[in-house]
């Protein structure tokens, strides 16, 4: 691949689509405007937009025999504050390096390198100007910023203060090559986007399910590492950009998963830094999310020692948990998707911003598990947003099917979730029509349906059409009300009617099928609300009409126009 093509970032058109366009290569130019005084600038003068990301490159003259372990290099930018941040670069191959950075505001930068050979005048010390003009774009994750979590410490929205609601897709392989670029992962984009998903969770080619260096989990350029984990392979991760700047052109966060758990004893600690610094160096720039690992604390399938294994890892994950905070200079979110509970696997909860949880694939079986996961984190400190990771997958064994996928959705989101995330059997592992993933080292394999039929199951729409009615509302302002419902959920029967709202303005419950209708409880003294029934199938609307309770507060609600699962919305003055 030419070095043009793989030299991409994130730029803004004329029209005010994201598209990723030929890295411009910077040359020295004259800040100065015509009629200007002359100011004093030492090196290149470069131009970037607000949030997008910039690269630019240094070549040594000085040869390295390990340049990946020999040498780092780093940025020091200043803001327009005065305020400073440190951009750690990547090897990209050879004797050169480059940089990413995307400006959190308008205004003029400077910069300078810091290596850590100071006698390579290349790439030490080498001063320069950034131009930064405010983002117009219609890119939301370019217009809003990064994800961050919300001062209520509930949920998470943008820098610029806009609410983020999560859902998420599982796509762990997308960056191998049986997702082909661009046709076959452009596709996955373009209908996940269309069903309104804001994240993609993907792991950045240490994959699970196999052991290292399996030719299943290699892209066009081979593995992220060469092998014995010698040094990173800047050709892998060329490709990878391509898929991840997709992601966000297209106004995706990429939920970037820095491997598997059981890769940290396999790898050793330095390794694991050095690849999470390699993984800022390249994507820091962009809006990501960062996940430190897959099943943290979970051993490689066939270890002798899976206790030792799980303990050094808690730890490992603890330690490389700080490690990121330390060295991304965005501060983006960071979790570690767990067996259990992120905040299990990981020794100090404090390095997680959110609680990811994983809570069965065991269809009906997993309910239990998940609303007292998700219940239990919301009563735990820290205080942190709860993101429901995994959970039945759709079609894994052959069950968990739409229905599961709509009451997994809509129990966590009422129970005080931050968002969810879904999955199907056959996209987390890209099965191809010609030849699926095959067995795990454990000799056993997940499934065998093909990725192109498993995006088309119906659950991905149906969990895209309930977010759409709750972006209808500040559903930021939920709060979890099991008591506005009777009968309603408790750990003797999960499968009863679940609601949350905000007092005198809105009530939502779910109602999974009920012979009878359950009551409305606890309703305002003169207040009106404008009822309908939403199916969640279809995204429907059958009409109620305007209802307000009786003198203990109470309201009957009527019989479903259909015997299946609905929700309740009952609105005043809201919108």
């Amino acid at each position: 691949m030419s070095s043009m093509s793989r030299r991409t970032f994130l730029r803004t058109s004329s029209a005010g689509a994201a598209a990723l366009l030929p890295l411009q290569q910077s040359k020295p130019q004259d800040s100065r405007k015509k009629g200007a005084p002359k100011t004093s600038v030492t090196g290149p003068v470069r131009y970037a937009t607000q949030r997008c990301a910039i690269e630019w490159g240094y070549s040594s003259g000085k040869s390295y025999r390990d340049p990946f372990h020999e040498i780092e290099l780093d940025v020091i930018l200043t803001d327009p504050d005065n305020k400073e941040q440190r951009v750690p670069a990547f090897w990209a191959g050879g004797q050169e390096w480059r940089v990413r950075y995307a400006a959190g505001v308008p205004g003029r930068y400077t910069y300078r390198t810091l290596a850590s050979d100071p006698t390579n005048s290349e790439l030490h010390d080498q001063r320069g100007v950034l131009e930064v003009a405010p983002y117009a774009g219609n890119n939301p994750l370019l217009q809003h910023g990064s994800i961050r979590v919300a001062q209520n410490r509930r949920h998470l929205e943008h820098e610029d203060g806009t609410p983020f609601f999560w859902l998420g897709d599982t796509w762990w392989m997308g960056l191998c090559q049986r997702l082909r670029w661009p046709e076959d992962f452009q596709l996955m984009v373009a209908d996940r986007t269309n069903k309104g998903f804001s994240v993609i969770q993907i792991i950045a080619g240490l994959y699970p399910d196999m052991p290292p260096f399996d030719p299943r989990g290699a892209n066009e350029a081979g593995f992220p590492w060469e092998p014995e984990f010698k040094r990173v392979n800047p050709a892998y991760f060329d490709m990878a950009d391509l898929r991840v700047q997709h992601l966000v052109a297209q106004g995706l966060v990429p939920c970037v998963v820095g491997c598997w758990g059981y890769f940290l004893p396999l790898m050793g600690a330095d390794r694991m830094r050095k690849h999470w610094r390699y993984l800022i160096a390249r994507w820091g720039a962009y809006p990501v999310v960062w996940c430190l690992a897959g099943e943290g604390s979970m051993p490689y399938y066939l270890s002798q020692q899976k206790e030792e294994d799980a303990r050094l890892q808690r730890q490992g994950w603890t330690e490389v948990g700080r490690y990121v905070h330390q060295t991304d200079p965005y501060a983006h979110l960071v979790t570690i998707h767990p067996s259990r509970s992120a905040r299990d696997t990981v020794n100090d909860p404090s390095v997680l911003d959110f609680d990811m949880l994983q809570t069965g694939h065991s269809d009906r079986a997993s309910i239990p598990n998940t609303i007292n996961a998700v219940t239990g984190s919301l009563q735990q400190q820290p205080r942190m947003p709860v993101i429901n990771g995994e959970v039945c997958y759709e079609g894994i064994m052959e069950a968990s099917r739409q229905e599961i996928q709509r009451f997994m959705f809509w129990t966590c989101v009422l129970s005080g979730a931050a968002g969810h995330t879904y999955g199907a059997n056959g996209i987390w592992q890209v099965n191809t029509t010609e030849k699926p993933f095959g067995p795990s080292p454990h000799g056993r394999s997940w499934g065998d349906v093909p990725w192109q039929e498993a995006y088309r199951l119906p659950g991905s729409r149906q969990l895209g059409l309930g977010k759409a009615l709750l972006m209808r509302y500040p559903w930021w302002m939920l709060e979890p009300h099991p008591e506005w419902i009777d009968p309603h959920w408790t750990k003797e029967n999960f499968v009863q009617p679940y609601a949350a709202g905000i007092a005198g303005k809105l009530r939502i419950a779910f109602l999974p099928p009920m012979w009878n209708p359950p009551m409305v409880k606890e309703l305002e003294a003169g207040v009106t609300y404008r009822a309908f029934f939403f199916n969640p199938v279809n995204g429907k609307e059958q009409a109620i009409g305007s209802i307000s309770g009786n003198a203990a507060g109470e309201w009957q609600v009527p019989i479903p126009p259909v015997f299946q699962d609905w929700v309740l919305v009952m609105e005043n003055n809201v919108r």
